[in-house]
């Protein structure tokens, strides 16, 4: 069982950066697959970034490449995204998922946190 806490959400300007941070509990963490996802009113849930067990792969949606950067710190249980260069479409709702790598890739995840809310300005 993993329970995730999002955190470092807020406002920011366009070109901005924010750095969101997800607490995971439970002693298993270094053997998930994490990643973060996002939705915003009126679209579906999108695929942001994910991060293999051991930080050694990294996936990232096309809309975020070259901007955002998925990293983890096992010892702390947690995992971070930083993002740079922020966009007024950068505005959702984000979420961190936990689970393999496949399923946290796939939207299909068993562990969710609540979630946290990033708003770009322009």
């Amino acid at each position: 069982q993993v329970q995730l806490v999002e955190s470092g959400g807020g406002l920011a300007q366009a070109g901005g950066s924010l750095r969101l941070s997800c607490a995971a509990s439970g002693r298993t963490f270094s053997s998930y697959a994490m990643g973060w996802f996002r939705l915003a009113p009126g679209k579906e849930r999108e695929f942001v970034a994910a991060i293999s067990w051991s930080g050694g792969s990294t996936y990232y949606a096309d809309s975020v490449k070259d901007r955002f950067t998925i990293s983890r710190d096992n010892a702390k249980n947690t995992v971070y995204l930083q993002m740079n260069s922020l966009k007024p479409e950068d505005t959702a709702v984000y979420y961190c998922a936990a689970d393999t790598i496949g399923t946290v890739v796939a939207g299909s995840a068993d562990y969710w946190g609540q979630g946290t809310q990033v708003t770009v300005s322009s």
